[in-house]
């Protein structure tokens, strides 16, 4: 697994509290956010992933809402999840360079 993180990562003894939420809000879990890094982090998640469609979700840092990150799945182990954070602007760019082509 330590193969699959890439940058400096920030253990947290006990963890952080956070919500996991669909990108469409048809969802909502909570979970711990475990270690993070510039690129991702891991998390434990409370209840099932089973049927939640994860390949792009937020992960919101504040009860409010106001401070989030949009995150994809990048592993799941038993109750725990690595995913990956999506840059702004991303999707943006592979459409308009698509257009481009």
């Amino acid at each position: 697994m330590a193969e699959r993180m890439k940058g400096e990562r920030v253990v947290f003894e006990r963890g952080i509290p956070a919500f996991m939420m669909g990108i469409d809000g048809t969802w909502r879990r909570n979970c711990t956010i475990e270690d993070v890094s510039e690129t991702g982090a891991k998390l434990t998640v409370e209840g099932s992933v089973e049927g939640l469609h994860l390949k792009e979700f937020f992960l919101l840092l504040s009860s409010t809402g106001l401070a989030y990150r949009r995150c994809e799945l990048a592993w799941v182990n038993g109750d725990q999840i690595g995913v990956t954070f999506l840059k702004q602007g991303k999707k943006k760019a592979s459409k308009r360079a698509a257009a481009e082509a």
